[in-house]
């Protein structure tokens, strides 16, 4: 199992603007939940709020990780965002999120979680693949290049 699996390009926005936080949140449960009936976006926003609430899922650096388990018949799903301007997001280091990687899966994949959060965080945690994310023009190069680092990485 695999992140970029999980990722499809429609998911992947550059650009993204948000007021805050909530509006952060608001917009990867919009994301994650694409194609789904709204009742599903509420779902997932509500349960990537309840997971914030435990303590902020910013990494530093400017990158967060939102995510959460939900209790629904889906497959892992995972949005990219790109930010601009950014957000405080409560990271440990201070420093306002730019890149969002957010997550949501399923209660039946118990030991997938794990997996898929410590790929991601890898992945998010590596300088120099930030760098080239940033550097992302619009969407369709965003997700090339974040599908170029997952393959490096032995995750596609």
């Amino acid at each position: 199992m695999h992140l970029i699996d999980f990722l499809s390009r429609d998911r992947v926005q550059a650009h993204v603007h948000c007021a805050g936080s909530h509006a952060l949140l608001a917009q990867a449960a919009a994301l994650l939940g694409k194609g789904g009936e709204r009742e599903l976006q509420t779902q997932i926003l509500e349960a990537l709020e309840a997971r914030e609430a435990l303590g902020s899922t910013g990494l530093g650096r400017g990158v967060a990780i939102p995510h959460a388990r939900l209790g629904v018949d889906m497959q892992p799903t995972a949005a990219l965002l790109q930010l601009h301007p950014a957000v405080d997001f409560a990271a440990q280091d201070g420093v306002q999120v730019d890149l969002v990687l957010a997550l949501i899966i399923p209660e039946r994949f118990s030991d997938a979680h794990l997996s898929l959060l410590a790929q991601t965080a890898e992945l998010m945690s590596d300088p120099d693949i930030l760098i080239d994310l940033r550097a992302a023009s619009d969407s369709r190069q965003l997700y090339e290049r974040l599908h170029k680092h997952c393959v490096a990485l032995g995750e596609a």
